[in-house]
């Protein structure tokens, strides 16, 4: 690996002064280009905050370390730089336990930044110190999903711990990193030296050889297909799978994470498979002869629960996967072509090794119009329902009238439950938009803070938090953390007054919805009053009353550029899920073999 350095500070002549610790990390954070942190208070943290009062770093404050932690995600989908989010010890760090892990598994660059006890009270339990039954280490809370977690035993090791905390966040994999540092060592002098980061760093590439075996295997193909994850979005990479798909007429199926990497009205998309994938999308993963996997981990929803019968089939199917992960090649499935390598570096190599190879496109008809027929039908179905009166609203009129409302470029921040997957399978997003989900965690909450940082990083566009009643109930600090920031964040709440996914799941294994739904005492469909709430917090709100106040308000939100909650009234209706899901087996008593699985 070859890498460029500069200089995190310039060397002076002569000694350099002393300085608290927390100046001198404040002062590194601004050399990386450290725009905000986000976090909370604390007593183990305020020297840190104190340090930051006087830098160009913004502090974004939220009323949770959850919601902290769900904005520093969002902020570095959307910007591509790596969020930073400020903790307190204990109760405080493990406040934002879910949200880091959130980001962690959706391979986000994010540097948790926690306080600790101080150094010398280390075991004697003092100020919520997480100490009961071994040694405190707060920082093993984190160390199952974090990619490196540094405990700061030194004032003098936090500089250099900080830089290993940016390098591992952002190179190869992306993830989350732990700095856990006890907060009298933010108070000890230090002296500031320089902790460069690298200018570039060049990522794994595919070898030529590779790339050639490769394209010839696509070439040679019957039914070849292409698998996309969530590691490919814009730009050169893009444009190189879409040259390979279309030189060949190899169709495209993409995880939950792949949605708007590809157009969703390419004549090649076939959408999601699995369990919420359509027939012909399954059908065509179950009889590719040739699997082209690009940064995606199989996962289960996508894999209908790995059984070979519904979606994936490896073999009789030859599997090529590509990631830049090594501990994903052949997790789930067996690999015929396993490559450690950047995908975009990848398809590109691959794009250029069959321009070589196969000079003249091949062209499948027959395949292009079975799916504009499977897609449009899909598609026109959900607009379809979309049409309807019906009040509560049915989810495809809400999807309809957002449609119509938003602007090409809008960033739509889902939650879990019909909003994510009903955007993921039926919402036609444009070119220019933008999905963003919890697809790793599939974490309830995620949506409301989440779409707070995107729209830190994406001042200009219209962003919209569109989550559930649970959803929104879960994270209620994001609407004053939109307001203090002066953010246009616009949060759509779907409100069926249940918790409607597992609800619909339940009434369909077990006849009921017990402890599913929001009921009263008296046993009333219950919810609180989402508008009335964000007016009380400084933002707009709209209590939709009926079907025609829906789109109004949703152009009313977009052009008045404020903070605003819309309360929707929705039907509890189920996502259409026409794939396989091994849960629903296990709902009903019908066990894999044990041996088998």
């Amino acid at each position: 690996m070859t890498v460029e350095t500069r200089s995190a500070m310039s060397d002076s002549d002569g000694d350099v002064a002393n300085v608290p610790a927390a100046q001198a990390l404040v002062g590194q954070l601004e050399s990386y280009g450290v725009e905000y942190v986000f976090g909370t208070c604390g007593h183990t943290n305020i020297a840190l905050l104190d340090a930051l009062s006087r830098s160009s770093i913004g502090f974004v404050i939220a009323r949770h370390e959850q919601a902290a932690a769900h904005a520093a995600d969002g902020y570095a989908r959307a910007s591509g730089r790596p969020g930073v989010l400020l903790t307190h010890v204990g109760p405080g760090m493990m406040n934002a336990v879910t949200g880091v892990a959130t980001a962690a598994l959706d391979s986000v660059p994010l540097v948790a930044i926690s306080g600790d006890v101080p150094s010398y009270y280390h075991g004697r339990h003092p100020h919520q110190e997480v100490n009961l039954h071994a040694d405190a280490d707060q920082t093993a809370i984190f160390r199952p999903f974090v990619k490196r977690a540094w405990h700061v035993h030194r004032a003098q090791d936090l500089g250099r711990f900080a830089e290993r905390a940016f390098w591992t966040a952002t190179s190869g994999r992306p993830g989350a990193v732990l700095l856990n540092v006890p907060m009298d060592l933010f108070s000890r002098p230090v002296r500031p030296t320089a902790r460069p980061l690298p200018v570039t760093a060049s990522a794994p590439a595919l070898p030529e050889e590779d790339a050639r075996r490769i394209a010839g295997l696509l070439a040679e193909a019957e039914r070849p297909l292409i698998y996309l994850g969530g590691g490919l979005r814009r730009g050169e990479g893009r444009a190189a799978l879409l040259s390979i798909a279309e030189r060949l007429d190899i169709p495209i199926a993409h995880s939950l994470m792949g949605k708007g990497a590809i157009p969703d009205d390419h004549p090649l998309l076939l959408g999601m498979p699995g369990f919420w994938g359509l027939e012909l999308t399954n059908a065509c993963t179950r009889e590719a002869d040739v699997v082209l996997a690009l940064a995606t981990r199989f996962a289960e929803t996508d894999a209908s629960s790995w059984e070979p019968e519904y979606t994936w089939n490896f073999p009789a199917s030859r599997l090529i996967q590509i990631d830049v992960d090594p501990a994903e090649i052949g997790r789930n499935y067996p690999v015929e072509i396993g490559a450690v390598a950047d995908v975009t570096l990848a398809v590109r190599a691959i794009d250029a090794a069959l321009r070589e190879l196969r000079p003249e496109p091949v062209v499948r008809p027959a395949l292009r119009e079975r799916i504009r027929a499977a897609r449009g039908e899909l598609f026109a179905g959900s607009r379809e329902r979309g049409r309807s009166d019906a009040f509560p609203l049915r989810p495809e009129r809400i999807l309809n009238d957002l449609r119509e409302a938003l602007p090409a470029d809008a960033v739509l921040v889902t939650d879990v439950g019909w909003n994510k997957n009903g955007v993921a399978q039926c919402y036609p997003l444009p070119p220019e938009g933008c999905f963003v989900t919890p697809g790793g965690a599939s974490t309830m909450g995620f949506g409301p803070a989440a779409a707070v940082g995107v729209q830190i990083a994406e001042p200009g566009r219209v962003v919209v938090a569109l989550v559930g009643d649970g959803g929104m109930s879960a994270q209620l600090p994001a609407v004053p953390m939109a307001v203090e920031q002066g953010l246009p964040v616009i949060f759509v709440v779907m409100n069926n007054r249940a918790h409607g996914t597992i609800a619909d799941l339940q009434a369909t294994s077990f006849g009921g919805t017990y402890g599913c739904e929001f009921r009263d005492p008296d046993g009333l469909a219950y919810s609180p009053d989402f508008a009335a709430y964000a007016r009380a917090c400084g933002a707009d709100g709209h209590a939709v009353a009926s079907p025609g106040e829906l789109l109004p308000a949703l152009r009313s939100a977009v052009s008045r550029r404020r903070p605003a909650v819309l309360d929707v009234p929705m039907v509890n209706e189920p996502v259409p899920t026409p794939g396989h899901w091994n849960i629903k087996d296990i709902y009903q008593g019908v066990f894999p073999d044990d041996d088998e699985s």
